[in-house]
């Protein structure tokens, strides 16, 4: 699947005109428009995922698109807060150091703050320059400027890849 192919409005557009042509295929009875837009469905389902899809090694994120983003420090620092918290609370409990178990959850605490912080910066950073790239390519698309419109669409898939993994991140954290 193309950087093309994986939009996520292209996705809901094809849903969309999906449930128009199966709508139709129901009211005329023919099972050649009901086939293509079950067809057409499966499709718009593996853009939309093919759209989130974020693989992360470290603070690195890359997407389907090439997009690629390394991740606002306060997400590293704290999971790195967020694990010696919770060893400092597991060591405490285990000698039976109240002090210690403690201090391990304030840390813990600490950290998914920092690390939820970090999300929501690289989240609004990610949708502002996923805009500023969509509306530069688009205007350099009009003025026929071809370098600056692969340019805003270089800045956009990397935008958009650091929105996702973000987005992907605290999705995994509401869920814990």
């Amino acid at each position: 699947m193309s950087d093309k192919d994986s939009s996520t409005a292209k996705s809901y557009l094809d849903s969309t005109l999906a449930a128009g042509q199966s709508a139709l295929g129901s009211i005329t009875g023919s099972s050649g428009d009901k086939s293509e837009a079950a067809a057409r469905k499966d499709q718009a389902a593996a853009e939309s995922e093919a759209s989130h899809t974020v693989g992360k090694l470290g603070p690195f994120s890359v997407s389907p698109s090439g997009g690629v983003s390394k991740d606002d420090p306060s997400r590293s620092e704290g999971s790195w807060n967020q694990t010696l918290g919770s060893a400092k609370e597991s060591l405490g409990g285990l000698v039976g150091s109240e002090q210690l178990k403690k201090e391990g959850e304030r840390q813990n605490a600490e950290g998914k703050g920092q690390e939820a912080e970090g999300q929501l910066r690289d989240f609004g950073s990610g949708v502002q320059e996923r805009l500023k790239g969509a509306v530069g390519g688009a205007f350099a698309g009009l003025t026929g400027d071809r370098e600056k419109e692969e340019e805003m669409r270089i800045k956009h898939d990397d935008a958009k890849t650091k929105q996702r993994s973000a987005e992907a991140d605290i999705a995994k954290a509401a869920d814990a």
